[in-house]
């Protein structure tokens, strides 16, 4: 269903503005952009750049990276890697198919890395995809840009001393969302699938919804403890509970907006009614979310 509001600029619109511009390559000049290295715990490592935050493993194994960012930071990101050990990257984890975790995996396939993901996340990156809200048009990957490693529920690998168990809990921000858990070192990259700014961006044209993200965070949460490390797909490091604050949140907000569907209201009134107060303020972008978050119990 395509839900619209009079005298409203375009859902698309509210949503590029909110979820892509601070993603999109092609505004972007790369030269400036620094790699910063946070260490975590065990020797794992967050890389910040671009894009989504990069897991980093290091040990006698050698190197596992959770996503790539932008194909021109890879030289910046393996300065940075070489700057923590003298191993090349040997296994290459995507959380998701996004550009934005993605695009230097054809960088480092080239460079000799095995690519793994979910099974849906290989096929989206095999043909061209539209992300949702933006339009934005991402492109398949080169053969030796895509994984050589899938798996359909769970995996697990032997490396640095941690049990890395790769896992999907669930279709929520995507149909093809992974995230790897460092067992030993009790460290989390969630991907996508938790964040830090805000509203999530849901995928609905490639398989997310915000239900399935709901049930994932829950899922999510019983892996993990109150000690666990979280590595959100964007931003600062965090813990369990802030896992369960951002779930918390999709709960009232969806339980607002089946209320407003089970009352019959407009989608002027529903937005009147301001489901995301406490939460989001009040402007074009997250109208844009609860517009497209209502379509999911709109019928």
């Amino acid at each position: 269903m395509t839900l619209t509001t009079s005298g409203r600029k375009p859902i698309w619109l509210a949503l590029f503005a909110l979820v892509f511009l601070p993603l999109l390559a092609t505004a972007q000049d790369f030269s400036s952009v620094e790699i910063t290295t946070i260490p975590v715990r065990d020797g794992i490592y967050v890389l910040q750049g671009s894009g989504g935050n990069i897991g980093v493993s290091v040990g006698d194994d050698g190197v596992i990276i959770v996503d790539d960012q932008f194909g021109p930071l890879t030289m910046k990101i393996q300065a940075a890697i070489a700057e923590l050990t003298d191993k090349p990257v040997t296994f290459v984890m995507n959380s998701h198919f996004h550009y934005d975790h993605t695009d230097g995996n054809t960088n480092f396939g080239r460079a000799g890395a095995y690519i793994v993901a979910q099974d849906n996340a290989r096929k989206r990156m095999e043909s061209t995809q539209v992300l949702s809200g933006s339009g934005r048009v991402q492109e398949a990957y080169d053969d030796v840009g895509l994984p050589k490693i899938t798996f359909e529920d769970k995996m697990r690998f032997y490396f640095n001393g941690n049990a890395v168990d790769i896992v999907n809990t669930g279709n929520g921000h995507t149909d093809g969302d992974a995230q790897i858990f460092f067992r030993e070192s009790n460290v989390i990259h969630t991907g996508d699938m938790f964040v830090r700014y805000g509203l999530p961006f849901i995928d609905r044209d490639n398989g997310g919804t915000a239900d399935g993200m709901i049930d994932a965070l829950w899922n999510l949460a019983g892996l993990i403890n109150d000690d666990t490390i979280i590595i959100p797909g964007h931003g600062e490091l965090a813990t369990r509970d802030d896992l369960l604050e951002f779930r918390d949140m999709l709960v009232v907000i969806r339980g607002r907006l089946v209320r407003a569907k089970v009352e019959g209201l407009s989608v002027d009134e529903m937005l009147a009614s301001e489901p995301a107060d406490g939460y989001a303020p009040a402007n074009e972008n997250t109208e844009g979310w609860l517009l497209q978050a209502y379509g999911e119990y709109a019928e």
